[in-house]
């Protein structure tokens, strides 16, 4: 069924996904302004002026694999009739997370001068997050086999 606990926790990994869309991955003061990388692009914020930030540089191919592992790690709640299906693309979807944030490590490189003296922001921790709600979900549909096995037992 889909309101099985595993589909909370797909759930809550797309969403986290979804998240490192708007908040920051990297970001750096330097005089006057503020350097930021986000999943979209490379922005800078002037400190004093109001209003939206600037973007200089955009990271389209990042973007469009944040957006896809999102929707793949959504479309994994509705395979909940075949578990073993859902499982394993459940560690695929651990893989491509992992892949995804060594490449936003290489993304946050293109700051002027480099990350050092860089602070990271909330969503560098984000693909963790969303790789633990993951793992949570093959916990579930795990303890979903076992007990169906159980039952296939009393019969």
């Amino acid at each position: 069924m889909i309101q099985r606990i595993q589909s909370i926790w797909f759930f809550l990994a797309a969403l986290t996904l979804i998240l490192m869309l708007f908040l920051p991955i990297t970001s750096k003061q330097t005089t006057g302004t503020e350097m930021a990388v986000y999943s979209s692009g490379l922005f800078q914020i002037i400190a004093g002026k109001a209003g939206s930030p600037f973007k200089i540089q955009s990271f389209l191919p990042l973007l469009i694999t944040n957006i896809a592992i999102a929707i793949l790690c959504f479309i994994n709640i509705f395979n909940f009739r075949k578990r073993t299906f859902q499982k394993r693309f459940a560690v695929i979807s651990i893989i491509l997370i992992g892949g995804f944030a060594f490449w936003c490590s290489i993304y946050a490189k293109k700051l002027p001068g480099g990350i050092e003296g860089a602070s990271f922001g909330i969503g560098a921790y984000l693909p963790a997050l969303a790789i633990l709600f993951i793992v949570l979900a093959i916990f579930g549909i795990n303890k979903d086999e076992r007990l169906i096995r159980s039952a296939e037992r009393l019969r």
